[in-house]
């Protein structure tokens, strides 16, 4: 069964560009990934939820925001593997330098016995459109053209 998960991604105009905000996932396996490791806030969806609902409660569980506003729904997308993602944009702000993480637990060291903490996100930023197509995960491009032609800057 394919994997479904659902995802907010928050933009904001500038008087000459469109800024969209990023997260880097946590955890060991990413630490030294930067480009093509970042993502829109997403999660898996729970059976029965509704898909608006958990991309926002997603959202709010890996950056401690809560944004509102007209959530403009975007085209699926099916990521390398296998997995499709739901996303809606929406016009907000959040301090990309206080957000604030749920954490997972992990063994690590790989067969080490020691179970660890660690951030879904360890950091978010705010991009231009042009920085966050090299810093996204490819798959996830497809958002930031589409909502590229939804809206523009001021």
């Amino acid at each position: 069964m394919t994997k479904t998960s659902a995802g907010l991604l928050l933009y904001k105009r500038t008087s000459n560009e469109l800024r969209v905000f990023l997260i880097h996932p946590g955890g060991p396996f990413f630490i030294k990934k930067d480009d093509g490791a970042w993502s829109i806030p997403k999660g898996l969806l729970e059976p029965g939820e509704d898909p608006l609902a958990a991309a926002q409660r997603e959202f709010a569980e890996e950056t401690g925001c809560r944004p509102e506003g007209q959530f403009l729904p975007l085209s699926p997308v099916q990521q390398k593997g296998g997995k499709i993602v739901l996303a809606w944009a929406v016009e907000a702000d959040c301090d990309a330098d206080d957000i604030v993480s749920n954490t997972f637990d992990l063994e690590w060291p790989p067969h080490s016995g020691r179970i660890q903490q660690f951030p879904e996100a360890d950091r978010a930023a705010w991009f231009s459109i042009e920085e966050a197509k090299k810093k996204i995960i490819p798959a996830q491009i497809a958002f930031l053209d589409e909502l590229q032609s939804l809206v523009s800057p001021r």
